[in-house]
């Protein structure tokens, strides 16, 4: 009878690699493919909305904001909240999309939320790279940055600040599916106190003050001002709030994975 060695274990982290690239193309692939114009609507979405906010301004006869063009503050708003917002709700429901997975061994919840989250950003940067091409080829849109470092630490800002909403939300709204009302809901006054679309220097203290709480609206003031560096920021402005918030967000929530696997796994 012939006898085989075992075969040599892999490392964990060469496995934890396998598990994330497997996942990153099945979420890819069910992500773009979900629907009819699932794609086109990535950048649609964006779009139709600036061009509705636009003529809102325009209607109020509003062209410069902040020191800038109206059209580049209102891109850079919609497109950098985003950095945030998609990673953040896609992730939430992470874990319970791929439920099924969860059979085997190798594949954690964790694993899941980061991958969704990881997607959701280069989907993102995606758009902001075609929405801002487009806007300075066909519009002549100063939306070439003045200081990239600037536009860099805004974006993985946001990105890890939606990484850390994501990993809290998707525990709790698993353990308690109705809390997926209240997030939703909540997603709202995040938008709108985030200076997306609505100017902030324009709120009079201290409803100002109290709105710079949102650590949204950080990123999004120093994601302008590394676009112009004409951009009045509003004063009270630091990318450091920002990377606090996301930092003390991602360890609570992957405190709260780690307290709570078993039961996600099982439930």
């Amino acid at each position: 009878m012939t006898t085989y060695p075992d075969k040599p274990l892999r490392p964990p982290l060469l496995v934890t690699i396998s598990v994330w690239q497997a996942l990153f193309l099945r979420e890819a692939n069910t992500r773009l493919s979900s629907g009819r114009g699932s794609t086109v609507w990535l950048l649609g979405e964006p779009i139709l909305h600036t061009v509705i906010m636009l003529l809102l301004f325009t209607f109020l006869r509003v062209k410069v904001v902040g020191g800038i063009d109206v059209l580049a503050w209102l891109i850079i708003g919609l497109t950098f909240f985003k950095v945030f917002k998609n990673p953040g709700t896609q992730g939430q429901n992470a874990i319970s999309a791929n439920k099924v997975l969860f059979t085997y061994r190798q594949v954690k919840p964790v694993d899941t939320v980061l991958v969704r989250v990881f997607l959701e950003g280069f989907l993102v940067l995606l758009v902001i790279l075609i929405i801002a091409g487009a806007a300075i080829g066909l519009f002549n849109v100063a939306l070439w940055p003045d200081d990239m470092g600037m536009v860099v630490l805004a974006f993985f800002g946001l990105w890890l600040m939606g990484l850390g909403y994501a990993l809290i939300t998707s525990v709790a709204i698993d353990l308690v599916p109705e809390l997926g009302k209240i997030f939703n809901i909540m997603m709202t006054p995040l938008y709108m106190g985030s200076g997306a679309i609505i100017p902030l220097s324009g709120i009079s203290e201290p409803y100002r003050s109290w709105l710079m709480y949102n650590p949204m609206a950080h990123g999004l003031e120093v994601a302008r001002a590394g676009v112009s560096s004409s951009y009045h920021v509003i004063l009270g402005t630091n990318i450091a709030y920002l990377y606090e918030c996301a930092l003390v967000a991602i360890f609570f929530g992957l405190a709260l994975h780690l307290r709570f696997q078993t039961k996600l796994l099982t439930q």
